[in-house]
Parts: C-alpha cells; structure tokens; sequence
C-alpha cells in the first residue's frame, strides 16, 4: 500500500481552531485541518507553510508537533504531522475548501470531519482541557 506523508495546520486563535471543508474530490465535504502533502525533500514544517499559502493565500507561523497520526484509507496509508500554528484571521482566503469556520474544541462533535482528522480532534482536545486545567 502507498504512502502519503502530510502535514496539518492546528491554527488556534484564542479558545477556537480554524477547520476547512473539502470542497473537491473523493471526501468532498469532509472536514479537516488544513495542510497538504509533504514533497520529497521537504519538512513538514516547510510543507505547511506552503501548503497553507497555496489553500488560504496565507503566511503562518508553525510552532511545535501537536501529534502524529496514521491512517489506513482504502487507497493508502496516511502519516499526517499535525503542528499548532498561528495565522493572522483576517489574511485567511479560501483558494480550495468551500467553508472553514474557527471552531472551539466543545463544537468539534457537529464536523463531519475526514477519519484521520478524528483523531487529530482528540488531541485538539486533550490540548485544550490541559490549557484549561493550567489556568485554573
């Protein structure tokens, strides 16, 4: 089975994190974090920053893995490197995706999201109940 290796955009913005809707191909409609494939020669963190000029015509800042995920899809093997990333809300274009809406962790469970997005999801979660526990 190939291997398709990519990297996602965790873009937070206070309590809320940005979700795309796939507008395009086989998971038309699916929700996900942005991002894209990782080309030969490229890290993830440069992949991103491509990735998310190309998607949404914007520059962010990536900052530290939030987690790896792997996926068995029908058609391939997914490994996703997910990063927490920071953008400026008001550069974000949709290029690609028909909707994107900045999400707090609480809403997540109304996303039909991609199944490897799912588990980015619970990350996104854990990371936001131990900011909460932190505050506190």
């Amino acid at each position: 089975m190939k291997t398709v290796h990519v990297a996602a955009a965790v873009m937070i913005r206070g309590d809320r994190v940005y979700a795309t809707q796939r507008g395009y191909g086989e998971f038309k409609d699916k929700w996900e974090f942005p991002g894209g494939k990782v080309e030969a020669g490229e890290t993830p963190e440069k992949a991103l920053v491509r990735e998310i000029k190309e998607e949404l015509a914007a520059d962010i800042s990536v900052g530290k893995r939030l987690t790896t995920v792997e996926y068995d899809y029908p058609e391939f093997h997914l490994v996703m490197d997910c990063y927490l990333c920071s953008v400026d809300p008001h550069a974000l274009k949709l290029l690609e995706h028909e909707n994107a809406e900045w999400l707090t962790w609480r809403d997540f469970n109304k996303m039909d999201w991609m199944e490897a997005d799912k588990k980015v999801v619970e990350a996104v979660k854990t990371f936001f109940k131990e900011a909460e526990r932190k505050i506190m």
